[in-house]
């Protein structure tokens, strides 16, 4: 049974960072696209970025780029997403997914990922 687990989530002040993980078990990880996702109470689940199987192709959602920075290390079947100068409106429960194609964010829905972790709390402050 795969099992995706994100950590690194917490509380932080506007302008800080933090530093998501998530790894990925029983799955074979460099044959998947990652994603990560994030939900706002009372909103629909957004795309935030995506790497491909060898993190070659990258997308971020407009609203963070040059703020996040997705990676991955196979070896370690993990992937990051840094994410600087935080503001409030990145306040969310971030997902990440597995799935077989790294789209860009307009065309990227949670329907085109396989696994999903439990989510781990963004919680940024003014």
């Amino acid at each position: 049974q795969v099992h995706v687990l994100e950590s690194g989530g917490g509380l932080v002040q506007a302008g800080g960072s933090l530093r998501l993980s998530c790894t990925a078990s029983e799955l074979a990880f460099d044959e998947y696209a990652m994603g990560w996702f994030r939900q706002a109470p009372g909103k629909e689940r957004e795309a935030v970025s995506c790497i491909s199987w060898n993190g070659n192709t990258i997308y971020y959602a407009d609203v963070v780029k040059g703020r996040f920075t997705i990676s991955r290390d196979n070896a370690k079947n993990t992937v990051y997403l840094q994410m600087n100068s935080l503001k409030p409106e990145d306040t969310a429960l971030y997902y990440c997914s597995a799935g077989y194609y790294c789209l860009p964010v307009p065309d990227s829905d949670p329907s085109d990922y396989l696994y999903w972790g439990q989510g781990t709390q963004v919680t940024v402050s003014s």
